[in-house]
């Protein structure tokens, strides 16, 4: 466990490289996601359905090795494996730009994925390291990583309009490395890899009010919404470029840079989401706002499955909030059930089930996409949000009283 910072200051500093962290992390996984709508499918003469695919090993990566960094973090040093995160990440993206194959990039996206798994189990540790109200800090961090989402089909369409798809991966990675080596430098001067285990003696978790029936129960609720939410969010997000291509017609979306720029405005408005389901758990049932979360998913994703221009993108921005209001609320419920100690790891477990379910949206898409269309998408993002909420009636009351250590 490492040692909280006591200087606001430096607190402060620490949550944002945490919070830059969040961002780059779901920046870095979209990349290919713009480029291959708007250039590589062009570049290698593939389908969209027949390109996507080759994502798939990044993505199931970005899941299985959450448990590998989870137990890393816990037993080595969680700020440590952060520097590795950064640093990884760029030399990944890096390597995406040099391949000239789909093979070539699926073992580049492969690396990526693997470098992108340490940040959610071992970043959210850190988030939620000392404090007793948690929802916030995981909302605000959670908007981060949803700007990340949008800046990526963004910042990927202009610098793909402006240089080239090699030069989308080259940029950021080149970034990338150098936040790493400022927080690595910070780190430093703040003695943060050392006495890292100082504060186990004190740690305590908030589970011990509840009875192991309970916890059992909780977590169990917990892994399957995670599985469900993870299918809907990574169809959603992953998808949405390619479904304003389609329905938002050439008066709106007529270059991959305005394509780029709706994608982002939806993402970073959606993310006000976050802070809403945040000040709402630290202060109501849990099982309220999550049902409530989960119902408007159902019924927006039913109203978009025949929309196309400006009601579409209306819609869009609606259930993108539901989406990502969702983040925070599983995320909240392991942070008290989960001892500080192995935090990191139950937050792996989380995380590895999310992503790895999150890898068969990538070729759910490409089929649906290529046999029926969109609207078969949207349908069965409809059914799995209908799941979710019969899951969240089950949560005990209990859940929402205890607090985060």
């Amino acid at each position: 466990m490492n040692k909280p910072a006591t200087d606001p200051q430096e607190q402060s500093l620490n949550f944002l490289y945490l919070n830059i962290g969040h961002f780059f992390d779901h920046f870095f996984m979209l990349i290919f996601a713009t480029a291959a709508v708007v250039s590589l499918t062009g570049e290698w003469g593939m389908t969209y359905a027949e390109l996507i695919p080759y994502a798939t090993p990044g993505f199931v990566a970005f899941g299985i090795g959450a448990i590998a960094a989870g137990w890393i973090a816990d037993k080595w040093s969680r700020t440590a494996m952060m520097v590795v995160f950064f640093v990884g990440m760029g030399l990944a993206s890096i390597l995406c730009a040099a391949v000239s194959t789909p093979i070539g990039m699926s073992i580049g996206l492969l690396v990526m994925g693997l470098f992108g798994a340490i940040y959610h189990p071992v970043g959210l540790s850190l988030v939620v390291q000392g404090r007793t109200k948690t929802g916030m800090p995981l909302a605000i961090n959670g908007i981060w990583g949803n700007v990340g989402v949008g800046a990526a089909a963004l910042v990927t369409g202009f610098l793909v309009d402006n240089g080239g798809w090699r030069l989308a991966f080259i940029v950021p990675g080149v970034i990338s490395i150098g936040v790493g080596i400022a927080y690595y430098f910070f780190l430093r001067k703040h003695d943060a890899f050392t006495n890292e285990k100082a504060g186990t003696k004190n740690a305590s978790a908030s589970s011990g009010a509840m009875d192991t029936g309970t916890l059992r129960r909780i977590f169990a609720i917990v892994i399957i919404t995670t599985a469900i939410g993870g299918l809907v969010f990574q169809s959603s997000t992953f998808s949405l470029p390619k479904v304003f291509d389609e329905r938002l017609g050439s008066d709106l979306a007529g270059s991959a840079t305005t394509i780029g720029w709706w994608a982002f405005l939806v993402f970073t408005i959606a993310a006000i989401g976050q802070v809403i389901v945040g000040w709402l758990i630290d202060r109501y049932s849990i099982r309220t706002v999550f049902s409530i979360v989960a119902l408007i998913q159902c019924i927006l994703f039913v109203v978009m499955m025949s929309l196309s221009g400006v009601m579409a993108l209306i819609i869009a921005i609606g259930f993108m909030l539901a989406v990502f209001g969702q983040i925070p609320i599983n995320d909240v419920l392991v942070g008290r059930i989960a001892k500080s100690e192995w935090r990191s790891r139950m937050f792996a477990a989380r995380y590895i089930v999310t992503f790895s379910v999150s890898a068969a949206a990538v070729p759910l898409i490409a089929w649906l996409h290529a046999t029926r269309g969109f609207s078969s998408l949207f349908a069965v993002m409809a059914v799995a949000a209908g799941v979710i909420f019969v899951m969240t009636l089950l949560l005990p009351a209990k859940a929402s009283a205890v607090a985060s250590t």
